[in-house]
């Protein structure tokens, strides 16, 4: 007798009166539900003049701590210190700072060997034979679990109190925008000639966690009185004799700075900038990057003022573009690198931690009261553009591009001076609902301050638009 377990493995070249006959079961013969089909998506051609965007990045040094992104190995994970006296001198940069710079170092750990925690320390050193006092003006340093873990949020949500975010770098990035410092960061630090002093020593824990993954993230602005040379590295904790863990002390991280090589493994190596084919590889970035802010009047050539588009019409300035993602404009936005490692990025791709701080003086033209809006937006990536404007989707794609802080100031309808902090959460290609609307009087001048530190974990370009509504 034919085993009813096997009998439809062996289905192939049997009737169906024969299958019936064999195991005294009756077929009954169902109509095939068909899976409807998923409709394709829809394309969306948004009317918009793109411009590229006025000014250009300052010349504040930002020091850019992002590859290795997932950290496995210990080590240097980016040293500006002079390479002399080390035994590995290609991990040192030799690039000195002084006056105001800024620092972002962003790293994650992922399964290590027995969950040991990671620990990522800040060095500064003081070349000089003078003391120097550096102040720490702003800083805020974010783990993953549980202080910000990457969790969907609604395409706009308002954070007056910076309680909303969705990832460590956004919150971090977050904090420094409103101009804080936590209380774990000193406000300064006195560091005598010859010496180094550590700025941070955090951990990256993963033990107790569903799963044993988890990163953190760090911005700090600073201001030296003089030269001082930085370092961030990452070294799994010493154990005590009973076992337990501990943090690093400053002179195990001044060893592992004097003796240790990179740490890794090395990100994905980047494209030259002359490459003209093959896949365009961006890098993660590793060094000193050329600029940390961003300001710009937003007005019309040759003007004082930005006249608002004619109604249904849109105008929208390219924010953080960059090689093959200029939509239209051939400006690229991303920093240049003063320093780096021959294996990371060409340019600051994405301009992370940089401070885009733009001002919109809108006028109306028109012979009636008209009514704008004003939009942060991630169309789709093109260099240039393929349509007769910029393109999204609906739906839009999966994956979230722009996540972050905007920090909106205006005055509103009634008279009253705004300042509101709108969180947005964006995939790329989503139409979204506008930061603010306005209701301009004929012939009426009023400006809206737009200013946000490009987010970490954000993908670009996005696009700052005006249109006037129908």
């Amino acid at each position: 007798m034919i085993q009813k377990q096997n009998l439809f493995s062996r289905i192939a070249g049997i009737s169906t009166i024969a299958l019936c006959a064999a195991t005294g079961l009756f077929l009954v013969k169902k109509p095939v539900q068909s899976i409807p089909a998923k409709p394709a998506p829809e394309e969306i051609v948004l009317d918009a003049e793109v411009r590229s965007l006025p000014g250009k990045l300052d010349n504040i040094p930002l020091f850019n701590s992002n590859s290795p992104e997932w950290v496995k190995k210990e080590g240097i994970l980016l040293s500006t210190f002079p390479p002399d006296g080390k035994k590995v001198p290609a991990a040192h940069l030799n690039f000195a700072f002084q006056g105001q710079f800024n620092l972002f170092a962003h790293h994650f750990s992922h399964t290590p060997l027995n969950l040991r925690t990671l620990y990522i320390g800040a060095l500064l050193y003081n070349p000089s034979s003078e003391p120097v006092t550096v102040e720490v003006l702003q800083a805020a340093s974010y783990l993953m679990e549980p202080d910000a873990p990457f969790k969907q949020k609604p395409a706009l949500s308002e954070s007056p109190n910076g309680e909303v975010y969705s990832g460590p770098g956004i919150r971090a990035v977050d904090n420094v925008l409103r101009g804080m410092r936590q209380p774990a960061f000193p406000a300064k630090l006195l560091i005598a000639p010859g010496e180094t002093a550590l700025l941070m020593n955090r951990p990256i824990p993963v033990r107790g966690l569903e799963k044993p993954i988890n990163g953190r993230s760090t911005f700090v602005r600073l201001k030296s009185s003089g030269k001082v040379y930085a370092a961030t590295l990452a070294m799994y904790a010493p154990q005590n004799a009973d076992g337990g863990e501990r943090a690093p002390t400053l002179e195990e991280w001044q060893q592992l700075l004097n003796n240790g090589g990179l740490a890794g493994p090395r990100d994905k190596t980047p494209t030259p900038p002359a490459a003209t084919s093959g896949s365009l590889i961006y890098g993660r970035v590793a060094g000193v990057q050329q600029g940390s802010g961003w300001e710009a009047e937003l007005v019309d050539r040759d003007a004082k003022n930005l006249a608002i588009p004619q109604t249904g019409k849109a105008i929208s300035y390219a924010i953080s573009t960059l090689r093959g993602g200029t939509l239209g404009t051939q400006q690229v936005q991303a920093g240049k690198m003063l320093a780096r490692y021959p294996d990371t990025a060409y340019d600051a791709h994405g301009n992370y931690g940089v401070h885009y701080n733009l001002i919109l003086p809108l006028h109306n033209t028109a012979q009636k009261p008209q009514t704008i809006a004003v939009s942060l937006e991630t169309p789709l990536k093109e260099d240039k553009l393929s349509k007769n404007g910029l393109r999204f989707r609906q739906p839009p794609l999966d994956f979230p591009y722009f996540r972050g802080t905007v920090r909106l100031r205006y005055q509103d309808d009634g008279g009253y001076d705004v300042t509101r902090y709108v969180h947005l959460w964006q995939r790329v290609g989503q139409v979204v609902e506008p930061m603010v609307k306005l209701r301009l009087a004929v012939g009426e001048t009023r400006s809206v301050k737009v200013d946000f530190i490009y987010p970490p974990d954000s993908t670009p370009p996005q696009v700052l638009t005006v249109r006037t509504l129908e």
